[in-house]
């Protein structure tokens, strides 16, 4: 999620507010470029290969907040989906499997103290729905942790694998993110989970709906962005899975989101 700090009554893009979302531009690039190559197989593979960075992992950040390592560019799933929509709730080809399933997560000790509890706060929101899949919050040993990040994106993480498993990290950028309220960053931890367990971005048509500036088609889908019936096929204001959110914004889950959570899970 490229969660874009942005005001609430003008959602646009400017230099005196910080764009927020999975990805959120902050500070200088990356000093690593992706190449050519790369961009047009990010673009195969249904994602935006515009402003394209790349973390310190050498893993490549897109459309904000997602996270592609080099392996997964050279991966082409047989199947390929049809776009549908606009802003209707999607998901990846791959989902959580071996149901029902409790997720653990860990957040590390090198980002802020107040985390913890924006953490259960997400966990809570998500247990909240009765999923077959439900988030524990633990020490070690976790499913997905939380850790610490630096670079010019806000948070990142990943969509699960071909084993049914959740992407196993989320980084975060507590220096970016700065002094934002409990449910704003409840918001990001819980948006970025979804990542991890199979949904796409609401937005993905048209990232400027919830970020501002020029219109953003994600691309040509190879690796999934399925509809999900019964959800919204019209803009949707509110969802936790939009590609940018507003300072200080909280987002719970709206009705669409819930009946896309428990159509997958």
């Amino acid at each position: 999620m490229r969660i874009a700090f942005v005001s609430m009554a003008v959602l646009c893009s400017a230099c005196t507010v910080m764009l927020f979302a999975c990805r959120k531009n902050v500070a200088t690039e990356q000093a690593a470029t992706p190449s050519e190559e790369a961009l047009s197989k990010i673009y195969n593979l249904g994602f935006s290969n515009k402003n394209v960075s790349m973390d310190e992992d050498g893993n490549y950040v897109v459309e904000g907040d997602i996270v592609l390592s080099a392996a997964d560019l050279e991966v082409a799933p047989e199947m390929q989906f049809l776009r549908v929509g606009y802003a209707e709730q999607y998901r990846t080809y791959n989902l959580v499997t071996r149901l029902p399933r409790v997720i653990s997560v860990s957040i590390s000790s090198k980002l802020p103290s107040s985390y913890v509890a924006a953490l259960n706060e997400a966990i809570t929101r998500y247990n909240a729905e009765n999923l077959l899949v439900t988030f524990k919050r633990v020490s070690s040993g976790a499913n997905i942790s939380i850790v610490k990040a630096n670079g010019n994106y806000l948070a990142s993480a990943g969509f699960p694998n071909t084993l049914g498993n959740p992407y196993n990290q989320i980084k975060v950028n507590a220096n970016a993110i700065g002094n934002q309220p409990q449910a704003t960053v409840a918001s990001i931890l819980a948006h970025e989970m979804g990542h991890c367990i199979g949904f796409r971005h609401t937005d993905y048509m048209d990232r400027a709906f919830s970020c501002g500036g020029q219109t953003v088609n994600e691309g040509a889908s190879t690796i999934g962005a399925v509809f999900i019936p019964g959800t919204n096929p019209n803009a949707d204001p509110n969802s936790w899975m939009l590609s940018c959110i507003g300072a200080g914004q909280n987002r719970p889950f709206n009705a669409n989101d819930k009946t896309a959570l428990g159509y997958l899970y």
